[in-house]
């Protein structure tokens, strides 16, 4: 192996703490095309092992891998400088390129190492760290009440998880969110399950999706500005993004409803939709065949984009896509063992006979487990991330103005659109305090308007007032006049009759003795009467003559 004419001192290469032996392992029999890094100055440099020099290394930022080199599907890694850098599994991590601009030269080299450096253990520290931070997986069940969302949430993790049962009551559609802490070897794990509660329980059920999909935003809105403090936390920030959506749909056997069509389109750019069929055992085999094939090409024809499985890894690529065709999963749920043969068994027992869980001739429940746990978790994750969650923040950054390229599709670094909206929203803050000054002197001077004209009437109605005020006073002035005039006057004939009372009293005392003679007068004649009618009767009653008693009567009454 040549070796280069001049190798850069630790010093000049800090670089060189990061570097591996090359030649181990051994070289590929075929060079590996695509190895190859550019900076784009003309300047070539290989990373197979044994050509110009021996493996190299790398400007990225050298972020370790577990297994297999980052090439899952990822985009290749882009250096500062544009470098493109793509790493294969054969030669990985043995095999590194860097760019010579960070090296301040003007080509690349190979630059072989002395000895054993020792960032192969790159992969385990980021192992050990990862299991001591701990993970995190949140999952969203969406689908209609009674289908077995929490029971099959139960089977899938092997636990009891506290709940409620929901009643078809509900007046809208309520997510509820419960997180779990989960330890299974030495691996710990922060279950968050999110389930839909009063889902397609409603008559009009048009607005059923819009609760889920504000659910979702809000998440990817709370970890949006925790990126964005100047102060960040994301190690130890609950990430809340649902990682996972089981759709769950009803086994009719004939159709998707169009509840689901809508939902699953309105959930399809937002988050990892799996549409798995619930309660499988309510249909037959045949049924269920042919009930996966229509709900497909459902899916297919109105353009809902579900989750596939990753098939570009090699390892995984042949289950994965297995697994692909047998989407949407036939599932059934229960927390129920029974004894089969010697061994306990989840399953569900039934008059006509016993339906095991994990058995995948009865269900694919296994499959799902498979696939959502045990094979396509960190997909999943990393699909939400750098897919749903890039998206939504990229549509967010837009909203407020941040773009990657200015109208002639030069580059804008975050500075640069910063001032450049700041210096929008100035202006338009300036534009709108004017308007704002221009529209409060406007309304100064209707104001003033108004008040002066209501000052002008008020004037008025003042003097209106106060020339009534003026004529009922006077009116009262004379009829207090007059009321005095009459006054006087009873006052004067008052008096008078007083003293024509008191002359007339002194004339008339004479007049009353004659009154009282001819009153007594007529006494003494009435009396007369009756003595006269008394004698009367005694001379009947006795017999005596009538004149004598006559006479003696008219002379007077002897009893006189």
């Amino acid at each position: 192996m040549a070796e280069p004419a001049a190798q850069p001192s630790r010093s000049q290469a800090p670089w060189s703490r990061f570097l591996r032996p090359s030649g181990r392992p051994p070289a590929p029999s075929n060079p590996l095309p695509g190895t190859q890094a550019s900076c784009g100055r003309g300047a070539r440099g290989w990373g197979e092992p044994g050509a110009g020099g021996g493996g190299g290394f790398c400007c990225w930022d050298l972020k370790p891998w577990v297994s297999p080199p980052p090439t899952r599907g990822r985009r290749p890694h882009m250096c500062s400088r544009r470098v493109r850098i793509m790493p294969h599994a054969p030669c990985w991590p043995w095999t590194w390129v860097i760019c010579s601009t960070h090296l301040k030269g003007e080509g690349c080299r190979t630059v072989p190492l002395a000895g054993h450096v020792g960032f192969d253990s790159l992969p385990d520290q980021l192992v050990n760290k990862s299991v001591s931070e701990g993970f995190c997986f949140n999952i969203l069940c969406v689908g209609e009440t009674g289908l077995g969302k929490s029971t099959l949430m139960d089977t899938l993790f092997n636990t009891k998880f506290e709940g409620e049962p929901a009643t078809h009551t509900q007046p809208g559609v309520q997510l509820r969110s419960n997180t779990y802490d989960l330890q299974e070897s030495n691996v710990g794990l922060k279950l968050t399950i999110v389930s839909t509660v009063g889902f397609g329980d409603q008559i009009n059920k048009e607005d059923s999706y819009k609760p889920i999909v504000e659910f979702i935003d809000a998440q990817f809105e709370a970890y949006l500005q925790e990126e964005l403090k100047i102060r960040r936390v994301l190690h130890t920030y609950h990430d809340s993004r649902i990682h996972a959506c089981l759709y769950f749909i009803a086994p009719t056997g004939h159709s998707l409803k169009s509840l689901d069509l809508v939902t699953m389109k309105k959930l399809d750019s937002k988050v990892n939709i799996i549409p798995i069929i619930a309660k499988s055992d309510a249909i037959s085999k045949s049924e269920l065949t042919k009930f996966k094939i229509k709900i497909t090409s459902e899916l297919v024809s109105n353009g809902v984009q579900i989750y596939q499985f990753p098939t570009d890894d090699e390892s995984v690529a042949e289950i994965n896509g297995t697994m692909n065709a047998h989407l949407p999963f036939a599932v059934i749920g229960s927390t129920e063992e029974l004894k089969i043969g010697n061994k306990m068994m989840k399953a569900r027992q039934y008059p006509w006979g016993t339906v095991q869980v994990e058995n995948e001739a009865h269900c694919d429940f296994v499959k799902l487990r498979e696939m959502l746990i045990r094979v396509n978790m960190e997909d999943l994750r990393e699909q939400t991330h750098s897919r749903h969650y890039e998206l939504y923040r990229r549509c967010k950054l837009e909203e407020m103005g941040f773009k990657d390229t200015d109208p002639d599709s030069k580059p804008f670094s975050l500075q640069e659109t910063y001032e450049a909206k700041r210096n929008e929203f100035l202006g338009e803050l300036q534009k709108k305090e004017e308007e704002m000054r221009q529209m409060f002197v406007q309304r100064v001077k209707e104001k003033e308007a108004e008040l002066k004209e209501a000052e002008k009437e008020l004037h008025e109605k003042f003097d209106r007032l106060k020339k009534l005020h003026q004529d009922e006073k006077k009116k009262l002035e004379d009829k207090k006049k007059s009321l005095d005039d009459e006054v006087n006057a009873f006052k004067q004939r008052k008096t008078a009759a007083e003293l024509l009372q008191s002359q007339g009293s002194q004339a008339g005392g004479s007049q009353t003795l004659k009154r009282d003679k001819e009153k007594k007068n007529s006494y003494c004649f009435t009396v007369n009467s009756a003595v006269c009618r008394m004698l009367h009767e005694t001379q009947v009653l006795f017999g005596l003559p009538v004149d004598a008693l006559f006479l003696r009567n008219r002379a007077g009454p002897p009893f006189l």
